[in-house]
């Protein structure tokens, strides 16, 4: 049975995922990161791609993510045709992982963007990373040069942070600076091992 140990770790756009997952590693934790996966899938799928969306969004063999995502965002229809062929292959690839990770009778975590807005990952746990709509927006914006428009759009088509919020078994605030997120994360690992050892 897969999941067993596993904890999910999701957030919305810009709310600094990657740098709490980067974080939670140095503190020990082992992580499985779905976007990785999705991203190697999704590179060994580049003939399907071109066959299903045209030769504009493949540089040789590999795949155009900038255009992709552009397209995906923009049209309901592409989005859920390229979701139905790449969601069943990373879930089969976590799955493999985690079972793996579940031998060593200790909680990892599972990083999965939409895990909320997915479901289907038999995962009881799970700790959000937050920050603020506003403040979601501002990064976001500057991270990516997005318009306002374009980045609300983006944000938006993923379930509320608020929401996301509500319903996390544990909630990592980066609200504030790195010193501040840095402790944030200590504390959840040492929460985590805590518990392990009752």
């Amino acid at each position: 049975m897969a999941y067993e140990y596993a904890i999910a770790l999701t957030g919305g756009i810009a709310t600094g995922k990657s740098t709490v997952a980067s974080l939670l590693m140095l503190n020990g934790m082992r992580i499985i990161d779905a976007d990785t996966i999705s991203h190697e899938i999704l590179d060994a799928s580049w003939a399907w791609v071109r066959e299903n969306f045209g030769e504009e969004f493949v540089n040789g063999s590999k795949v155009n993510r900038t255009k992709l995502g552009t397209l995906i965002f923009s049209d309901k229809e592409a989005k859920k045709k390229l979701e139905n062929f790449l969601h069943p292959k990373i879930r089969a690839e976590i799955e493999q992982r985690s079972i793996k990770q579940d031998s060593f009778k200790f909680p990892y975590l599972i990083d999965i963007p939409l895990f909320f807005e997915n479901g289907g990952y038999d995962i009881k746990e799970s700790v959000v990373v937050y920050v603020p709509k506003e403040l979601q927006l501002e990064r976001f914006m500057k991270r990516n040069g997005y318009s306002k428009e374009e980045s609300l759009r983006r944000i938006e088509s993923q379930m509320d942070i608020e929401e996301k919020r509500k319903r996390a078994t544990w909630v990592i605030d980066n609200s504030s600076d790195l010193k501040h997120l840095q402790k944030e994360c200590e504390d959840f690992v040492e929460k985590i091992k805590k518990r392990s050892k009752s």
